[in-house]
């Protein structure tokens, strides 16, 4: 199984990743229960995030990627690895807003003045760190100015979620164009053209769906890839080079929660057991709750001791 590929065109001026991320993002918005507005932000984020971790060179390295602002939805994470697994949450799953002058759900309006920030874990020292004032926080438009400034990147990014009135992910899907070294001005220019006149990608991908509904995710993500350079010179069209899997999983376990009471320390551990005799945490990520007792929690103290 294959939903996202890594493309190159045929005169080696730009690099193509492509995601179809619906039932990614849907299994997202049943995990939060997320309202319209807070599974577009959270599904573009995701969306974003895995593209960007088909960049990374290691299975094990890790990207992240957070928006913070005075808006409504108040923060949107999303993390991803280099092996395609992905994860998020939206700080406001409940967050619901008018829709914008032209029809659409006001993702910008949910996060307000905004921050992205940008951290990979390369398994070095320290992880990298960037950080810019979002444009428009309408998360495509945010990660193509973070390329630029932070990254030195000539790419644009187009990421789409187009939700149901059951509040169901009919589509979603994402791409991203990178310029490589060396590029043809008539390449841009072709680009240019090609992403002015494109229909939104949610639209793309249903009418790929449309066409033969029982196709696999490798055929539906080829078949998108086509529709989107159809109209493009010969030697601008693109070629799949290799097939990747972006897909949702959170890496939680109730070890890794065992390490996060025990950074607690010595003290608030007792004054834990003192007050409650239990504690309970929920995974920020997939919401799976881990039911710590007292006699775990005793453990957890003794292993500090």
């Amino acid at each position: 199984m294959a939903n996202a590929l890594i493309g190159l065109d045929k005169s080696g001026s730009f690099r193509v990743c492509l995601a179809v991320t619906t039932a990614m993002v849907e299994a997202a918005r049943q995990i939060h229960d997320t309202t319209p507005l807070a599974t577009a932000g959270l599904g573009r984020a995701l969306t974003g995030a895995g593209l960007m971790g088909l960049q990374l060179k290691n299975p094990r390295e890790k990207l992240t990627l957070h928006f913070k602002g005075d808006g409504p939805a108040l923060q949107i994470l999303a993390t991803a690895r280099g092996d395609g697994r992905v994860k998020g949450y939206v700080a406001n799953p409940r967050v619901d807003l008018p829709l914008t002058e032209t029809g659409k759900l006001d993702v910008g309006g949910s996060l307000g003045i905004a921050e992205l920030t940008v951290m990979k874990d390369m398994g070095l020292r320290e992880p990298y760190v960037g950080r810019i004032a979002l444009t428009t926080g309408e998360i495509a438009d945010d990660l193509t100015a973070y390329l630029y400034i932070s990254e030195q990147q000539n790419a644009s990014v187009a990421l789409g979620v187009k939700v149901g009135r059951d509040h169901r992910v009919l589509a979603a899907g994402g791409m991203i164009l990178y310029m490589l070294p060396g590029f043809r001005e008539e390449a841009v220019n072709a680009l240019e053209e090609m992403l002015a006149t494109m229909p939104p990608l949610t639209a793309i991908i249903e009418e790929a769906m449309l066409a033969d509904p029982g196709q696999s995710e490798e055929a539906l993500t080829e078949n998108v890839l086509h529709r989107i350079f159809a109209g493009m010179a010969e030697e601008y069209r693109v070629d799949a080079l290799e097939y990747r899997e972006v897909e949702w999983e959170c890496d939680c376990s109730r070890q890794r929660l065992e390490q996060t009471l025990m950074t607690l320390g010595i003290s608030e551990l007792e004054a834990i057991l003192e007050e409650d005799g239990e504690a309970e945490l929920v995974c920020q990520f997939c919401t799976s709750r881990y039911h710590f007792d007292y006699e775990d929690l005793t453990k957890l103290l003794e292993g500090l001791r």
